[in-house]
Formats: structure tokens, C-alpha cells, sequence
């Protein structure tokens, strides 16, 4: 009986080290907002990129550079000298976390789910114009398109191309992203509280993640993502050891951090995320392009920036940062810039004039236009905005609005200008994203509808020659710019914070999604 016990309280400590052993190898990631849902096809938030990444692959991935692509579910693949047919040939041996193997014919029907009118898929423009997806052996895809699209590899990409189960999405319909979801990533989707937090498990057989990884496999056994809403909370939860990494670091906690020597801050090499204030350009208010010039003029990137980031971000003088692929590097300092007597004399030469109250006023009507924004962070930024507008008597008028409203008024017509920042890896991307005719009003909400643009756009699109891309786009940039449809304020830097129990993490520049794959997450 003895021997038993001891036997028995032998085991009962193996299996407490174990556990013990296992909780140290878990992970809390502390983000600032939740996703409405987990589905690739449905959802274009950073929080839903930034779990998908980790459940799930691409049949491409992306280096650090933000312009390379490498292999991720396809090993190899070709392209037919017409830029129509696409052939990839995926990696042996790979696997759903259920245990399903995947074989093209999976591959295929993940995107017919994205394609099917019931799936209300979103942002379907960065498939190209499909004409079939088929599998033509059980490691073959065959992707084929109606007319070139020569962004699809840096397309691919993204986490809307992420392969999922369709078998299991087509059982759980609106629960598919909710309840479940079966990737091939190298964390496992366990579950998801709404607004709490996120549970992810490690993929015990994955090891054909990117080539970006010296080892491409998992090397935690649990990942927790936590909404932690306020800033102060997320800064003090590094600093105590509740949290073990965020990218989510305010601006004035980064030279704190830095100088935790308990702490790893990382920034990333390459991201591309804009912030901008965009114009309804057929409004009364702003339909002239002198006044929207002139507002340009009369805001201070610099000085905004330098208050609003502490300096860590860049100032923007386009529309897009200069680094992007495709960029049309050519300065416009008669557009961006703060140059008040310029403003002044363009608001002078439009038929608005000062008045007593010292605002501009014409034909009765105040220069007042109604600014549409979030509440939080951009009301610093509007707030800037507003101050510099006053210097040359306009008086913007702000409505801010919680996420949860914003969005649905952000569809709306009764505005004049609104808060923007958005993701892209290239310009291509943002330039279809934002001023094609066709996707007003929304994400072209500035309502911007020009034949010219809409065949640029196309043409650089269809292009098989980069040079011939990067001309359209160029031209697309020129002309967008020389509208003054938007005030770019400044170009985000991305940091990651990791904890004393992390190796320094290096951080990718991905959709904003820092931890990309998770595969650099490590113990020390």
C-alpha cells in the first residue's frame, strides 16, 4: 500500500511539474480592440489578421521587407507568360489542425467560399478577377485569372487568402470564425470570450512555415491574446510580468519601455500604415479644390506629428509612405507643407473671406465643414487638425463617434471630412483600395470618380512589366494628389514590447500584425 502511494504522489508531482512546466510556456499577448469575428472572408480588422496569421497560412508568405515573397503552403510555383494562369504546387505533408490533410482541392474550396455570393465575402478585389480555381492533381492548384493582375503574389499574402477548412466553415456557417476555426497554422484556435480574449494552442506537427524563420516551428505551448482597452493598464501589465509582449505600446510609454532593462522593444524595419484626413469632394463645403489645397497648407504635419506621436512617427508629405513598393517619389511642396499666407491667398482667390468673427464666410455661408471621426486617439489628432484650420478661418466642426457608431456614419453622405488610417502593402494597393469609381462610397469615400484613374488603376494592374505598373500607379498618384482629396498627417511606426520571459522579438510589418506567425515568440 506503501508503494502505491509513493508511487501515487510520484506521479501526482510529475504531472504538477508538467502543468507547471506548461504554464510557463504559456503567452499573454495584450492587444487594444477585439475583432467582430475570426473569419478571413468576412472581416478586414487588424485584430482578425493578427489571429488568423497564427492559425492559419497563405499559399505565399511576405519577408520583413515588406516586398519579398517566399513560399508558405506552395513550395513553387509558375505563371504563364500571359500573367493569366498561376500554378502552385503545395508542400507535402501539411495538415489542418484537426488532422484533415491538405490537398489542393482544399485550397480551392476556400476560395470558392470567399467567392460565393452567400459568403458576402469581403474586399474581393484583391483576388483579381477569378475565372476558376481547380485542383489538378492532389498537390496542385491552378489558379486562373480573366485578365493579368500583377499583384496577386503580394495579394496572397494577406490574411484574407489564409486557407481554412470550408468543410468545417460550410457546418458552422455564421458560427465559422466565432466558435471555430481549422487552419493549418502553427497555433490551434481553442476559444474566444468576445471582448476578453482569444486561446490559442500550439500545433504539435507544424513545420512548414516560412523560410523567414531559422525554425519555422512553434516554440510556445499557449498563446493568450487579452483586450486591454487603456493604455496605462497594457504598460503596466510589460512592466509587472501580466503581459508578455504587445505591439500595442502608446507613444509615450515607448522611451520608458526602452529603457526597462528587464524589457525588449523592437521596431519594425518596414509598415505601412497611414494616417489621413480625407475629403467628401462633392460636398458644398469642399468641392473646391483651392479650399482643400488650402487646408493641406494649413496644417502642420511636423508640429502634429511631433505632439501627437512624441516624435516616433513620420510626417507625411504624400499619400503614401516612401518606402512602399511602386511609391512616385516626387515632392509636392505646393500641396504639403504648412505654408498659411499660401492658404490664405487660395481661400482669398476662392470667394471666402474673413469676417468680424475672423472665420471666412461666402454667399451667406460660414466655412465650416463637418468633420466625422472616432472617439479615443483621434480626437487628439482632430482636435490639431481643427486648431491649424482656425489659423486660417475655418471653422471645422468635429463629431466623433465610438467605433461601434463610427463605422455606419463613416457609410453616410452627411459629411464633409473624415479620420482615416489604413494598412497596404504597396501602392497599387491603396490606390485600388481608395479611388476606384466603383468603390464609392465605401472605401472611396471621398467619392472620387475619374475615368482616367479608373483605366490607370486597371492598366497597372494588368501590367506584366513593373516599370509599366509603377508608371500607372505613378500617374494615379499625381492625380489624386494634385485634387488635395485627402491631408495626410503622418506615417505610423509599428513597436513591439516583449517581457522578461521572451527573447527580444523581431517585429514584421504585416497588415500591422506584428507577430505575424507567432514562430518568433521564444522562451529564454
Amino acid at each position: 500500500m506503501k508503494s502505491i502511494l509513493l508511487a501515487g504522489a510520484a506521479a501526482a508531482a510529475l504531472l504538477s511539474a508538467a502543468t507547471d512546466a506548461r504554464a510557463q510556456r504559456t503567452v499573454t499577448l495584450t492587444r487594444e480592440l477585439d475583432a467582430d469575428r475570426y473569419d478571413p472572408h468576412r472581416s478586414t480588422a487588424r485584430s482578425t489578421a493578427e489571429v488568423l496569421f497564427m492559425t492559419s497560412d497563405t499559399l505565399v508568405s511576405l519577408d520583413y521587407d515588406l516586398k519579398t515573397v517566399h513560399p508558405g503552403l506552395a513550395q513553387s510555383w509558375t505563371v504563364s507568360t500571359d500573367g493569366l494562369t498561376y500554378t502552385f504546387k503545395l508542400k507535402p505533408g501539411v495538415a489542418f489542425c484537426s488532422g484533415k490533410k491538405l490537398t489542393a482541392a482544399d485550397v480551392a474550396a476556400s476560395y470558392a467560399r470567399w467567392l460565393d455570393p452567400e459568403t458576402k465575402g469581403v474586399v474581393l478585389n484583391r483576388m483579381g478577377e477569378v475565372d476558376s480555381i481547380s485542383a489538378a492533381d492532389e498537390l496542385t492548384l491552378v489558379y486562373k485569372l480573366k485578365k493579368p493582375f500583377s499583384e496577386l503574389l503580394y495579394q496572397m499574402t494577406q490574411h484574407f487568402h489564409v486557407v481554412v477548412n470550408a468543410e468545417q466553415a460550410k457546418q458552422l456557417g455564421q458560427d465559422f470564425g466565432v466558435k471555430a476555426i481549422d487552419g493549418t497554422g502553427p497555433f490551434c484556435f481553442e476559444s474566444w470570450t468576445p471582448r476578453d480574449q482569444v486561446v490559442l494552442t500550439r500545433n504539435p506537427n507544424y513545420k512548414w512555415g516560412p523560410p523567414i524563420y531559422a525554425d519555422a516551428t512553434p516554440k510556445v505551448d499557449r498563446i493568450v491574446w487579452k483586450i486591454v482597452p487603456e493604455e496605462n493598464t497594457r504598460v503596466n501589465s510589460l512592466k509587472t510580468g501580466q503581459s508578455d509582449a504587445s505591439q500595442y505600446v502608446p507613444y509615450w510609454a515607448v522611451k520608458e519601455l526602452q529603457g526597462d532593462r528587464r524589457l525588449s522593444v523592437t521596431k519594425a524595419e518596414n509598415y505601412f500604415w497611414t494616417y489621413f484626413i480625407g475629403f467628401k469632394i462633392d460636398r458644398e463645403q469642399v468641392v473646391d479644390q483651392r479650399v482643400r489645397r488650402a487646408m493641406n497648407l494649413a496644417v502642420d504635419q511636423k508640429a502634429l506629428t511631433d505632439a501627437i506621436t512624441f516624435g516616433y512617427a513620420d510626417a507625411a508629405t504624400s499619400f503614401l509612405s516612401p518606402s512602399v513598393l511602386d511609391y512616385n517619389n516626387k515632392p509636392r511642396p505646393e500641396i504639403y507643407g504648412e505654408n498659411v499666407a499660401e492658404a490664405n491667398r487660395l481661400l482669398d482667390e476662392a470667394g471666402w473671406r474673413k469676417g468680424p468673427d475672423n472665420f471666412r464666410h461666402k454667399d451667406g455661408k460660414k466655412l465650416s465643414p463637418i468633420f466625422y471621426g472616432f472617439t479615443g486617439f483621434w480626437k487628439e489628432i482632430a482636435e490639431a487638425v481643427q486648431g491649424d484650420l482656425r489659423k486660417v478661418g475655418i471653422d471645422m466642426q468635429l463629431q466623433l463617434f465610438d467605433a461601434t457608431v463610427a463605422w455606419g456614419k463613416l457609410a453616410t453622405q452627411e459629411y464633409d471630412a473624415f479620420g482615416m488610417s489604413f494598412p497596404y502593402v504597396s501602392a497599387g494597393d491603396a490606390l485600388n483600395l481608395y479611388f476606384r469609381s466603383a468603390a464609392t462610397p465605401v472605401p472611396n469615400r471621398v467619392n472620387w470618380k475619374d475615368p482616367e484613374t479608373d483605366e490607370l488603376l486597371a492598366k497597372g494592374a494588368a501590367a506584366l512589366d513593373p516599370k509599366e505598373r509603377a508608371a500607372a500607379y505613378a500617374r494615379v498618384q499625381d492625380k489624386v494628389e494634385d485634387a488635395a482629396v485627402w491631408i495626410p498627417l503622418y506615417h505610423e511606426p509599428l513597436f513591439l514590447a516583449s517581457g522578461p520571459k521572451l527573447k527580444p522579438i523581431r517585429a514584421h510589418g504585416i497588415y500591422g500584425a506584428g507577430l505575424y506567425k507567432g514562430l518568433s515568440i521564444e522562451m529564454k
